[in-house]
């Protein structure tokens, strides 16, 4: 299985990106999907999930501004960032989790994380 992102790149403050996440691979399911990001010197952070069911959580600093979505039948999770701001600049990973995946006795359930996209905002 491999998740691959898309969309990063540099606005201006105010302005919009959109990232997208495709898992390939053999996949029976996906329970969770989102987006994780690492700024320079600071840890790690979660900025968004949905599960298989459309449930949508956020981190507080982005809820008003961005949307996640998901397309189940392409495996496929959104992130819609509208004013951006200059502390939104990061590297966003994506991750699937509770991934039902085949193996030679049956399925299994892991997790998988993609290949960060950089954001960059400017003020």
């Amino acid at each position: 299985v491999q998740l691959q992102a898309s969309g990063g790149g540099s606005v201006q403050s105010g302005g919009s990106l959109r990232l997208s996440c495709a898992a390939s691979g053999r996949i029976y399911s996906i329970g969770v999907m989102g987006w994780d990001r690492q700024a320079p010197g600071k840890q790690r952070e979660l900025v968004a999930t949905i599960t298989s069911d459309g449930t949508t959580n956020y981190a507080d600093s982005v809820k008003g501004r961005f949307t996640i979505s998901r397309d189940s039948a392409e495996n496929t999770v959104y992130l819609q960032m509208n004013n951006l701001k200059p502390e939104d600049t990061a590297v966003y990973y994506c991750h699937a989790d509770e991934v039902e995946v085949p193996t030679f006795w049956g399925t299994r359930r892991t997790g998988y994380r993609g290949q960060g996209t950089q954001v960059t905002v400017s003020s």
